[in-house]
This record gives structure tokens, sequence and C-alpha cells, in this order.
């Protein structure tokens, strides 16, 4: 059985904890003025969120498993999405013919206005609501089971194994392999990343990773445990270049352990590094909700990729650390799931196939600019 280095390497990150907690006590500041220090609830908060990113792996392939496209529930939740949407449908179409947004059958159409002048006329109500919220259920039970059944046959069929055995190449288990993989994760991680914050379905699984308000080396395991449900640039393509997938493993244990060390406020800057590296001055700069660091320095190892792509802002001004609306609580199941809940209520007020779609595919911005008033 294969050793994951990111489990070997736990009793470096509480050594490394404790080396900075020590070195807060040495360097003390105005109690609530540097946000790396370290507060109990919270860091109980990120220590319990990495521990179950360790056993989400296995708990999400026992429950997505069988709803891949082999899978003995695929059938069904095909069966599930389909329905549901036919029940969201036919709400829609009901609603909007209470509204005077659809012409009668047999009658020539006379324009939206002119149907709403006559909906209002003839006293035509809103949706009654028991068949209001039938129909918001359905919308978000169809969405969110399409969405399981995309994620689940997108990552079985993307599998490391799966597409190594298709390949011609084989690079081998020297150095050059272990570069291509390292290099080829790190280029791949930057979009992914990206897609993270520019993607709400992905948003929804990385929020939980920048909800702490505080910002030092426990922040770094606070991580998600969705990663399954989401739908990514798969690492897997460094299989079809000929990178054995014990390789990927490893590359992926090297990215993590990297981005360890960069949450921390205790060292400020690296010099010349900085150009190359991201560095935690870069990352501190990624986890603020100032304006201008939004949606910047997604890179894990190097920061060439944002410097090349765009996306690359120096520390400036101090970063507040956070979400921009917080989540208010060091529940970890209310950290993790505050988000898909979110999602799940813009869904539910959404009128149209278009903007149930688009709270779940488009921007965090534009879902949280265009909701619907909370429902009753």
């Amino acid at each position: 059985m294969k050793v994951d280095l990111t489990v070997v390497a736990i009793p470096a990150y509480v050594g490394a904890m404790i080396a900075e907690y020590r070195w807060q006590r040495r360097h003390p500041v105005a109690e609530g003025s540097r946000a790396g220090d370290y507060e109990f609830k919270d860091t109980m908060a990120s220590l319990s969120m990495g521990l179950g990113s360790l056993a989400a792996p296995f708990v999400t392939k026992a429950l997505l498993g069988p709803l891949a496209s082999r899978g003995r529930y695929a059938k069904a939740a095909m069966a599930v999405a389909v329905g549901t949407g036919a029940v969201a449908t036919a709400a829609d179409v009901v609603r909007r013919h209470r509204r005077g947004e659809l012409a009668d059958a047999g009658v020539v159409d006379g324009g939206a206005s002119a149907r709403a002048d006559c909906a209002v006329a003839e006293g035509l109500q809103p949706l009654p609501p028991v068949l209001a919220r039938i129909g918001r259920g359905a919308a978000v039970a169809a969405v969110a089971t399409s969405a399981l059944v995309v994620a689940t046959e997108w990552g079985a069929r993307t599998a490391g194994e799966r597409l190594f055995v298709r390949t011609p190449l084989d690079l081998g288990s020297g150095v050059a392999a272990g570069a291509v993989a390292i290099l080829g994760w790190d280029f791949i991680y930057y979009w992914n990343h990206r897609l993270d914050h520019e993607v709400r379905w992905m948003w929804a699984m990385h929020s939980v990773h920048h909800s702490s308000e505080r910002y030092n080396l426990s922040t770094a395991l606070r991580q998600p445990w969705a990663e399954a449900l989401t739908l990514y640039v798969p690492y897997s393509l460094l299989a079809v270049l000929g990178v054995r997938p014990a390789m990927i493993a490893d590359a992926r244990a090297v990215n993590l352990i990297y981005q360890f060390w960069i949450h921390t406020e205790a060292i400020r800057t690296l010099g010349w590094w900085e150009k190359v590296l991201n560095t935690p001055s870069h990352h501190r700069a990624h986890h603020g909700v100032n304006r201008e660091y939004l949606d910047r320095n997604h890179g894990s190892i190097l920061i060439v990729w944002d410097k090349l792509f765009g996306t690359f802002e120096p520390e400036m001004a101090r970063p507040v650390y956070g979400l921009t609306s917080n989540v208010g609580t060091f529940n970890p199941l209310k950290i993790f799931a505050a988000e898909w809940i979110s999602i799940a209520r813009d869904v539910a007020g959404a009128d149209t196939w278009r903007d149930r779609w688009s709270f779940l595919l488009r921007g965090p911005g534009w879902a949280y600019e265009h909701r619907a008033p909370a429902l009753g």
C-alpha cells in the first residue's frame, strides 16, 4: 500500500505550528491587531476540517461510486434528475401562464404586456404556495442530482490508472519523471485553483479554506471535504504524458506540503525568490478580501503562472482575511455546508433554467448580485 506523504508530514505540521505559536508569544502585539495569532475555536475548526479531509475521499467514494455509469444507482440517479427536472419545468409553465407570460392554446400571441394586462383583468393568481414549494424543491433536486452524476462520471473516466494504461508513454520513476510530475501538477493546479474562485460550483468546495478570519499555519489545514462533488481539469492528464499514477500522487503531496508553510504572517518577504515562488506574502494577498486581492495569486509552488496569465497582485495593503460575507461559525459542518446551502437557496429562488444553472456555473460575484430575495 502506497504511503501518503501528506499523512507522513503530520508531525512536521504540528511541530511547525508549535514553533509559530512560540514565535508569536516572543513577539507580542496588541490583542486583536495581528490576524495571524492563534484563537482556540478557530484553530480547532481548522484542525477538525483537516482531519475530516483525510476521511472524505473514502466516504465520498463509498457514497458516490454507485452513481457512476456502471454503478448500481446510476440509472436511478438519472431518472431522478430527469423526473425532477420535468416537475420543475411543469411548475414553470403553470407559473408563467398564471402571470400572463404565455398565450393560451389557439390564441394569437398579442405580446407579453398585453397578456399581463389580461391576466390582471382576469384576476389570475400566483402559483399556490404548495405547488411553488414543490417546483422549487424539484429544481434544486434536478440541479443537484445532475451535478452529482456528471461529477462522479467525470471522476471515474479520468482516473489516472485508466488513462495510463491507454498511453504508450512511460517516463519511469526517475528524477526527470518526478520533475515533470511536480511541474505539470503545479500548472494544472493553477487553473483548477483559478476555477475554484471563478466558478461557484468549485467555490462551494474551496470556500471553506478561505472561511477563517485568521491566517496562520493551522489555516493551511482547513481543507475541503467535497472535491469529489466538483468538476476539475484532471491531474491524470499527466498520465497521458507517461507519468505513472504513483508519481502523480507524490506530486500532489509535494504540492500540498509546500502550501502549508506559506500560511503564516511570521515570514514577511523572501527577496529574489518572491519573483518566482509562491511565498507567504503572495499567499496572504490571495487570502485577503480587499478588493485588489480578490481572485489573485492562484499559484501553488510557482507564482510565475499568475504573472503569465494576468492574475498576480503583490501584497501592498494589509490583507483582511475571510470571506466577503463571513460564515460566522466555528462549527465544521456548518462551514462545510454554508455555500452549498446558499446555492440551493439561489436555485430554488430562480424562475428559469438559465438562472438556475448560472447560480451553479457562473462566478460567485454574479450569483450574489443576481440572487432573488430570501424565500419565505
